[in-house]
This record gives C-alpha cells, sequence and structure tokens, in this order.
C-alpha cells in the first residue's frame, strides 16, 4: 500500500469519532422534536371540550337546539342560562350553558355536558359539607373546589371568616368568575338543569 492511501485511511479512522457524535446529536435532535410536537398535540386535544369534540365534527348534519333556562342570580351580576341540544349525524349530547357578559360587549359561555352536570352536583354537596368544618377551624385561608374535564370549576374559598362560592367558566380567563350566595344556589341551579335535560331526553 502506498503512502498516499495509507493516510486517507488514517485520516478516515480519525474523523470517525466526530461521525459518531455528529449522529448522536441529530439522533437526540430529532427524539426530541418528535416528543415536543406529539406533546403539543396531545395539549391540542385536552383542550378541546365535549362541546367542541361533538359540534366540529365534519361531513355531517350539526343541529343546535336551546332551551331558555332560569338567569342565573349572583353576588353582583346575573348570568344567562340555557340547556342546548347538540346533534351531530348520530350523536346527541345536552348542555347546561352559562353565559356571562363581559365589559366589552362580549360574553363568556360554559358548557357543562350531561355527565358533567351530575358530577357538580354530587361534588356541590361533598363541597358544602367541608365548608361547614372549614368556618368552624377558623382558618386566615382555604380554597376548595372540583374541576370537571372541560375544566369548569365550582367551590369556594373562605378569607377572614368570610366564605365565597364561586363557577369559573373557563380554564384560562381571569374575567369568567361568577361569585354565588352559597353552595345551596349553586346546588339548585344544576339539579334544575338536569331535571330539564332529563325531561328533553324522553
Amino acid at each position: 500500500m502506498d503512502r498516499c492511501n495509507f493516510s486517507y485511511i488514517n485520516a478516515s479512522k480519525e474523523k470517525n469519532p466526530m461521525i459518531k457524535l455528529t449522529t448522536i446529536a441529530m439522533t437526540l435532535l430529532f427524539a426530541t422534536t418528535t416528543l415536543l410536537a406529539q406533546d403539543m398535540t396531545k395539549a391540542a386535544e385536552v383542550s378541546r371540550t365535549k362541546m367542541d369534540v361533538l359540534s366540529s365534527k365534519t361531513g355531517t348534519i350539526t343541529k343546535f337546539i336551546d332551551t331558555r333556562m332560569p338567569a342565573l342570580k349572583t353576588s353582583f351580576t346575573r348570568a344567562e342560562t340555557r340547556i342546548r341540544k347538540v346533534t351531530n349525524g348520530s350523536s346527541t349530547d345536552y348542555f347546561y350553558q352559562i353565559k356571562k357578559r363581559t365589559k366589552k360587549d362580549s360574553s363568556i359561555i360554559a358548557s357543562v355536558e350531561y355527565s358533567d352536570v351530575l358530577e357538580v352536583i354530587k361534588a356541590v354537596k361533598t363541597l358544602q359539607i367541608d365548608a361547614e368544618k372549614d368556618i368552624a377551624s377558623k382558618p386566615y385561608f382555604i380554597e376548595n373546589k372540583f374541576i370537571t374535564v372541560d375544566g369548569f370549576h365550582v367551590g369556594y374559598y373562605i378569607k377572614e371568616g368570610k366564605t365565597w362560592w364561586y363557577l369559573k367558566l373557563k380554564e384560562n380567563d381571569i374575567t369568567n368568575t361568577l361569585y354565588m350566595s352559597s353552595g345551596g344556589k349553586i346546588e339548585e341551579a344544576f339539579v334544575v338543569a338536569k331535571n330539564k335535560i332529563e325531561e328533553l331526553k324522553k
């Protein structure tokens, strides 16, 4: 073997560690990018509510039928409510909707699906029992809440002896909270909604 060929082989061997490092780095970069894309896809799927999933199906006809319900009397304002029946192809579901108007002449709407209405009723019953115990403990501050899979919050907080019950209509909006005088008022509203949905289902 001549000196030229020998030098070429040695040079190739010396470059191999760099090639390996580059390959490893590229593989790690690709894997990280893929995982990040998967996480973003999952986050997007989680952020879609039951209403979003049902009402955004393509290739079929979507029909909305609203039934007006009594206004929700909150501590500082009134919120409109209704039962919305959504039919998309062969799928039908019912939602208790709570609508709060904002200062910018727009509105925020929570859509609580029927099975979640049942869960909220059960949660509020438990929260009312907890609230009595929490008040008796005379805390400086306590917050206790239930969150549905769609990000609707119901709960209370106690600060310096004062109890505030609230409904948070959307997960990531600071203007969407409604304050209620008691857990009993919340339970009553959701029971009325439950009964109306069951009546409409017949």
